[in-house]
């Protein structure tokens, strides 16, 4: 017998609008279900919350500190702000931040067009960095027999290593080192092709949100990534099951 749909349970403002949430549920999924857009950069649905980018940051209330939507349950009579001018800046320094320590040529890439680190820099009016590019040598993993790794293009999101981990269960991603010299590796630092875990399923480079994971022989913006891979949980979230942590049951 199908579970009984759960009703809302709480009254929070997204922008001075009322909605009407699920106590428990987090901000970005109250906004994203009403249509408010948050952009995001590591999260995806049925993924758990890694809350590195930053993107989603909101004011709630009068605080000063900042919130991440994706990870801060909403509470009755929540007042959240999605898009001042202190969220836009604080974004566009993230996104500038990401471009200048990585080498990401948008023009040469596989992924030019379809990229959401491209996509957020568009949104955010950005047309140049006021950072000092950090030019970094970064090497590419040619390795695999299907697909690449580009270095250069990664901005250790991981959703690569989550995928991998939480839905396909080959654990074969992780990252290694610290701060700015910290990377993505195959099993304990191996070329890609050589990892004995890996299923060559392709979930790491649907859910990669730049030009980093890609599959070989797709030249400039050609590649197309597809985080549906990972949706699954789209018809429990639409019969409004709902984990603690704002997620369908």
């Amino acid at each position: 017998m199908p579970r009984p749909r759960r009703q809302p349970d709480a009254t929070i403002g997204i922008d001075a609008h009322s909605v009407r949430a699920y106590e428990g549920e987090t901000i970005l999924s109250a906004a994203r279900r009403v249509g408010v857009h948050i952009p995001t950069l590591c999260y995806v649905d049925g993924l758990s919350v890694y809350g590195g980018c930053r993107i989603c940051v909101v004011e709630v209330g009068g605080e000063q500190p900042l919130r991440l939507a994706c990870a801060t349950p909403v509470v009755d009579e929540m007042e959240i702000t999605t898009a001042s001018d202190r969220l836009v800046e604080h974004r566009r320094q993230l996104v500038e931040l990401l471009f200048a320590e990585g080498n990401h040529i948008c023009s040469v890439c596989v992924s030019n067009g379809a990229c959401e680190l491209q996509d957020s820099a568009v949104d955010l009016g950005i047309d140049h960095i006021r950072f000092d590019y950090q030019f970094p040598d970064r090497g590419v993993d040619h390795s695999h027999p299907q697909y690449g790794l580009d270095h250069n293009r990664c901005i250790l999101c991981t959703r690569c290593v989550r995928v991998c981990d939480e839905i396909e269960g080959a654990r074969v991603w992780d990252v290694a080192s610290r701060g700015s010299g910290s990377y993505i590796v195959a099993e304990l630092g191996q070329p890609w092709g050589e990892s004995v875990s890996c299923t060559s399923c392709g979930k790491c480079v649907a859910v990669c949100p730049t030009g980093a994971l890609f599959t070989k022989g797709v030249s400039v913006g050609e590649m197309r990534h597809d985080v549906d891979v990972v949706g699954f949980l789209d018809a429990q979230r639409s019969a409004g099951e709902w984990t603690d942590r704002g997620e369908p049951a």
